[in-house]
């Protein structure tokens, strides 16, 4: 695919369906989420409050005005000394998978984050998601640590590596 017309914006509330469909799924393939069921858009609101352009942002990827993935920065274990540090999350849609949706708004996202007064990045991904662990490493992140069988998704139990990128 060809990212020819394609905006990344701050998420608006008109955008919280998609982003929470684009969400639900990957709930089925075990390999995104540790939530089992799909969610509602009323159970994910609180979380979309806590978003905000100047601090920690949620933002669609556009093509066209197709919502094709979502990006957002959330604060990390909520407490003040962990201001500089945000953690990271990308959802890309189905039909997007594969077609550098993530690696764009991983550059939006390392270009944005001094803006942020962010100084680290980290994410929490599971260990049998190649994909994401992928792509976070052709950005710099490297393994900050493991915790290993700690989800467990369909009897199965699976590592959960920390992932993490100094600023």
């Amino acid at each position: 695919m060809v990212w020819e017309d394609y905006r990344i914006e701050d998420a608006t509330l008109a955008d919280f369906p998609a982003i929470v469909a684009i969400y639900n799924s990957t709930v089925a393939g075990r390999m995104v989420t540790a939530d089992l069921e799909p969610v509602t858009v009323e159970d994910r609101l609180a979380w979309f409050h806590e978003h905000n352009s100047h601090h920690r942002p949620l933002w669609v990827l556009k093509q066209g005005e197709e919502i094709a993935a979502w990006f957002s920065f959330q604060s990390f274990y909520g407490r003040p000394a962990y201001n500089a540090t945000a953690e990271v999350s990308i959802y890309v849609g189905e039909k997007y998978r594969g077609t550098g949706a993530g690696r764009l708004l991983m550059a939006k996202a390392l270009e944005e984050a001094p803006r942020l007064g962010l100084e680290n990045l980290v994410g929490f991904v599971f260990g049998h998601n190649e994909p994401s662990l992928s792509l976070l490493a052709k950005f710099g992140f490297t393994q900050w640590g493991l915790l290993p069988g700690v989800a467990e998704l369909d009897g199965v139990q699976r590592d959960l590596v920390i992932i993490g990128r100094k600023l």
